[in-house]
């Protein structure tokens, strides 16, 4: 049997760290160049770039989170300091904070429909995850209200067209690496088409 090589070897023990396990340090400007490298080295039908990278250090995050608790409170009049505390804490859980948006390329729908220009963005966050397991980083992507608020999405400068995709998170471990969790069986999910073989499975 073959060698497995060293990158597939990475790969098939990537995995997600809670951003509240993380601590510093977080990747310095150097790394961050690598990362972003990677991070758009994606599939782009059409060359439209239709996506684009915040970077936020601590100063940003604690700013966004200032931004976060005062939507929440607005919001929700009968919510604890607790949490409101909590949401201002939501995006400073890491050392450094990466935001990914959709920038669909609104003129060329006709040609590169909309989910393939989203999927693209998608496919950024996928690889931000993937360099920083390969810088020996700790990360993950969440999204949860702020991403889908549209308050959020014009404080941080983005048009009415714009989605926020995903919150990468991305710092060192701060506590034992995260067991893994039960991953799909590959004959569950795969099939031939047509049948032959070991994937037979009906989708």
């Amino acid at each position: 049997m073959a060698k497995t090589p060293e990158l597939a070897l990475l790969l098939l023990k990537r995995r997600s760290t809670l951003a509240a396990n993380m601590r510093a340090p977080g990747p310095d400007r150097e790394a961050l160049d690598t990362l972003l490298r990677i991070a758009t080295r994606v599939p782009d039908h059409g060359k439209l770039t239709p996506w684009r990278i915040q970077v936020l250090w601590p100063e940003g995050q604690a700013r966004l989170g200032d931004i976060c608790a005062q939507i929440f409170r607005d919001e929700h009049p009968n919510a604890s300091k607790e949490e409101v505390a909590f949401e201002r804490q939501r995006p400073q859980r890491s050392p450094l904070l990466l935001i990914v948006t959709s920038h669909p390329n609104m003129e060329k729908l006709a040609k590169v429909p909309l989910i393939e220009q989203e999927i693209s963005a998608g496919a950024v966050c996928q690889n931000l995850l993937i360099g920083a397991s390969a810088l020996g980083f700790a990360s993950q992507l969440l999204t949860d209200w702020p991403a889908y608020h549209p308050k959020v999405r014009r404080a941080l400068g983005h048009s009415e067209t714009t989605k926020i995709i995903g919150f990468v998170h991305i710092g060192s471990l701060a506590k034992t690496p995260p067991m893994e969790r039960p991953r799909p069986e590959i004959a569950e999910i795969v099939s031939e088409w047509p049948r032959s073989g070991a994937f037979s499975r009906v989708i």
